[in-house]
């Protein structure tokens, strides 16, 4: 297959006129292939950025959902600025460390503004990091710092604040303990928690990327629950008791997370044990917790509950 040009991927309509254009990195991944998927759904033309050597199999997954893989070199500014040409965002759901979510996004920010592209949604995707505490959560400090760098340049950008993945309830972290009926909790049963599934968070990047006049922040929920709202529900549902479990409180929970730190072996991955632990302290302490929330800017009223995420899994 030979080079892709900017004629390929602007894209037009059966009428002949130009589409809107948007550019995302990060479409290979689960939220990214989402929010693709969603920008198509909406009629834009997904110029979707893959790094230059993306397997032919993970670019036709890319085609298969509507948008237009274009490899391109991440370290070539002159490259990556070229792929950026009439784009009207860009849509970073990168995922990773400091050489990702600084290093690669920085490039990424930085071939934006010398393409001309006037807004660029960072891979922000988390729980409100404006509002925790500097060297508590490792990721949120990553984001904290590129905050600083995005808002320096002369783009318009947009952050999407959505709690924790609702996905976080089936299982993932030990919150919901099936075999037990209890909701694991560290300090207040009362701690309102925020989750969005990944398909209300794709749904709403996707209007924001159109939204030419989006704020700074927008922060969203597709539920808010405390983990006694949490035991309540399951009782509803299973029909059997459900109770909250306090595991102790934050001071015993960051002992735990200075442990498990320490005996971790260095690992590049971006959610190891311990920083999944720094996760619910920041939810539990309230630091993270969203307000105000921006649901309702676009009109959407269908947002997933955590009864839908929870009903199947019993």
């Amino acid at each position: 297959m030979g080079a892709i040009t900017l004629e390929d991927v602007n894209g037009r309509d059966d009428g002949g006129v130009a589409q809107r254009t948007i550019a995302l990195a990060g479409a290979t991944g689960d939220l990214g292939g989402r929010v693709l998927s969603a920008l198509v759904r909406r009629g834009v033309d997904v110029r979707a950025l893959v790094r230059s050597g993306t397997p032919a199999a993970a670019q036709d997954v890319v085609r298969a959902r509507g948008g237009t893989p274009v490899p391109v070199d991440f370290a070539d500014h002159a490259a990556l600025t070229n792929s950026l040409d009439g784009a009207e965002c860009v849509v970073s759901v990168l995922n990773g460390l400091e050489p990702v979510i600084l290093d690669l996004q920085g490039r990424l920010l930085d071939a934006a503004v010398a393409a001309g592209v006037p807004r660029f949604i960072p891979s922000d995707f988390s729980l409100d990091f404006t509002k925790t505490r500097p060297g508590d959560n490792r990721n949120m400090d990553l984001r904290r710092r590129f905050m600083g760098r995005v808002d320096a340049a002369p783009i318009r950008a947009t952050s999407i604040l959505n709690g924790a993945f609702a996905d976080l309830l089936t299982g993932e972290a030990p919150i919901v303990l099936q075999r037990f009926r209890r909701i694991l909790y560290w300090g207040d049963a009362a701690q309102s928690l925020d989750f969005t599934t990944k398909d209300d968070v794709a749904g709403y990047t996707a209007d924001v990327a159109l939204d030419a006049d989006a704020p700074r922040f927008l922060r969203i929920a597709g539920d808010v629950v405390s983990p006694r709202d949490l035991a309540m529900l399951m009782t509803r549902l299973e029909g059997q008791g459900w109770k909250p479990f306090r595991a102790g409180g934050l001071g015993r929970l960051s002992t735990l997370i200075r442990v498990a730190r320490a005996l971790s072996p260095t690992t590049d991955a971006p959610f190891p044990a311990w920083q999944g632990m720094q996760y619910v302290r920041d939810m539990s302490s309230g630091r993270g917790k969203l307000s105000p929330l921006d649901n309702d800017r676009y009109g959407k009223s269908d947002w997933t509950r955590a009864e839908a995420v929870l009903a199947p899994t019993l």
